[in-house]
């Protein structure tokens, strides 16, 4: 997968909230943090790609961790693999240190064109420290002025509304855990 010169990380904010269960044409990104460096931590790097790009074990690690997250320690049994992940359009976004990967998100198209956010995953040991922030800023640059819903588990409902989501119905149960759908409006093309 070609690499695109990526644009200069803002300063890493390390008391930046991450979700606890966090829960167009091919393009490639590589994002690193200084500021993790600085602190003696190995730099982290942001990634973008489409399912086809992805290499074998990056796409094993993102499942893994999904799985991990979602399946295993929210105890909520259901089809991880949906089918979705292949869409032609679809986004995978991660972080990862030295190829271990840390955190991820997905970025579906809906036929309306509406993007939807999903799957957002941070390893238990890696939570506080940004990296769901650091995913949704990128997604959001990605989607750019289309409109965006994701589903929130209720009780990060607030996180979401820091990147301009709104509840958009009421809350309800999907696997025994509260969510509530959420959308940010599309914005005027520029």
């Amino acid at each position: 997968m070609p690499s695109v010169p990526a644009r200069p990380e803002p300063s890493a904010d390390a008391t930046a909230d991450d979700p606890p269960g966090s829960s167009g044409s091919t393009r490639g990104a590589h994002r690193g943090s200084g500021a993790a460096y600085h602190q003696g931590v190995q730099p982290t790097s942001l990634q973008v790609s489409a399912f086809a790009d992805l290499p074998p074990r990056t796409l094993y690690d993102l499942l893994r961790l999904r799985v991990d997250t979602f399946v295993v320690e929210q105890e909520c049994p259901y089809p991880e693999l949906d089918g979705r992940d292949v869409e032609p359009d679809a986004r995978h976004l991660w972080i990862s240190r030295d190829g271990a990967v840390l955190a991820c998100l997905r970025v579906l198209y809906e036929p309306d064109g509406t993007a939807r956010i999903g799957r957002v995953a941070v390893a238990p040991a890696e939570r506080g420290g940004g990296h769901g922030a650091r995913l949704m800023t990128e997604a959001l640059a990605l989607v750019g002025a289309a409109p965006c819903v994701l589903s929130a588990q209720s009780h990060q409902a607030g996180f979401y509304a820091r990147f301009g989501f709104t509840a958009d119905g009421p809350e309800y149960d999907e696997d025994g855990i509260p969510h509530v759908p959420m959308r940010r409006p599309g914005r005027p093309a520029r």
